[in-house]
């Protein structure tokens, strides 16, 4: 049985304000941290002391001293909680335990079919989970779940809504059906988010302006501005897949065929393309295989491909102005030849003040992007000053 840590209604002033300084890793004193905040070294030392006896933080040796007793340093404990992050896609599911720090201390990936509907994979899924926990544990409490899926949700609810490669997923409930196995928070968001997460944490952690575009069975984007993910009203911020797109110079399309992105540029789309050109291609996995192999007619398609996502991302760039778009997903790591693409129209369409620093890039963050944002998602909400103070008030009770 693992045991929960869930933050109370009643707050204990200040503690989880100081603790947002130490998150950073960085070991300070507590007069360090009264010069930081201009609060009293009395004040400080009661709220560093509630939260090093709530194990939020821990001690981290002395400092330098300046003349009589070395000042006491502490830091952030990572090691505080756990958290279960889960990557659920169209065709593979990965389970991780991380630490409150997002390092991701196991995981488990199975191959799935989403359209198998959620009691049966949320099962599955939590049975993985409950393993990783038995071995990795040691008596941690889980603090939160974090879930990504394909398709768009409505954040505050954690339910998926209408998600084309989701049937029977529409409206579900993931947090309640979660919190029967693990009554802790359970947070939901489209997977293409929990990337923007991942990938900034891992490859960009000083860019608070970062867009990453998911090219693969649909295509979106996880927008990152000003430091904070942009969701949108109902959560359906960045969805590229649904915009029409002219044909533009260089296309073989005729005039007036303004298919949406998705419908153009897709894994989906290229392999249905590339058919019709007598390919033998049933999906996404062979397209890149071809472009691997180096078939011209599968390289010129997918950078076609690329150069109607940089239609799309032109205007995205002159609107947002972002330091970093990085694309990834399935048909992205067939190459340079989507980023080639990309690079050719954004380039010339966006005004020149958006893109003098702009980066195109490929993703670096690996199959372990979208659990890590998974995990980064959680210790946001389960950190925040709020939840800390009432954690620290329930701990002194």
């Amino acid at each position: 049985m693992v045991d929960v840590l869930r933050p109370t209604a009643a707050p204990s002033p200040g503690a989880g304000e100081i603790f947002q300084i130490l998150r950073d890793g960085t070991a300070r004193t507590k007069a360090e941290l009264a010069a930081l905040t201009g609060l009293a070294r009395s004040t400080v030392a009661l709220r560093v002391d509630a939260l090093l006896a709530a194990d939020l933080l821990r001690p981290a040796g002395e400092a330098a001293s300046t003349g009589g007793r070395p000042p006491a340093r502490v830091a952030f404990n990572p090691r505080a909680g756990l958290v279960l992050a889960v990557d659920l896609g169209a065709t593979h599911a990965t389970v991780a335990v991380a630490d409150l720090a997002g390092m991701i201390l196991d995981a488990r990936t199975r191959a799935i079919d989403i359209a198998d509907g959620p009691e049966p994979l949320l099962d599955t899924i939590l049975a993985d989970a409950a393993e990783l926990l038995a071995t990795t544990a040691d008596g941690l409490p889980l603090v939160g779940v974090g879930i990504g899926v394909p398709g768009p949700v409505e954040h505050s609810t954690g339910r998926p809504t209408n998600p084309p490669i989701m049937p029977g997923w529409d409206r579900f409930d993931i947090p309640a059906y979660v919190q029967r196995t693990f009554d802790v928070p359970v947070l939901v968001d489209n997977d293409v988010n929990i990337l923007a997460l991942g990938e900034q944490a891992t490859s960009w952690p000083r860019v608070d302006d970062l867009i990453f575009v998911k090219v693969s069975t649909g295509i979106g984007a996880g927008i990152i501005a000003g430091g904070q993910l942009q969701r949108g009203a109902q959560g359906s911020a960045g969805d590229m897949g649904h915009v029409q797109v002219p044909a533009g110079a260089g296309s073989t399309r005729p005039p007036g065929d303004e298919r949406d992105l998705e419908a153009l540029a897709s894994g989906s789309a290229l392999a249905i393309a590339l058919r019709a050109e007598g390919l033998d291609v049933r999906g996404a996995s062979d397209v890149v295989e071809l472009v691997r192999a180096g078939n011209p007619t599968a390289i010129e398609a997918t950078r076609q491909a690329g150069r109607d996502v940089g239609e799309v991302l032109a205007t995205v760039v002159n609107l947002l102005n972002p330091s970093i778009i990085v694309l990834g997903g399935s048909i992205a790591r067939a190459g340079e030849h989507l980023l080639a693409g990309v690079r050719e129209v954004v380039y010339r369409r966006s005004i020149p003040l958006a893109t003098q620093h702009l980066a195109i890039v490929q993703s670096q963050a690996g199959d372990r992007a979208a659990v890590l944002g998974a995990a980064i998602m959680v210790a946001r909400e389960v950190l925040s000053p709020a939840s800390v103070d009432g954690y620290v008030a329930a701990k002194a009770r």
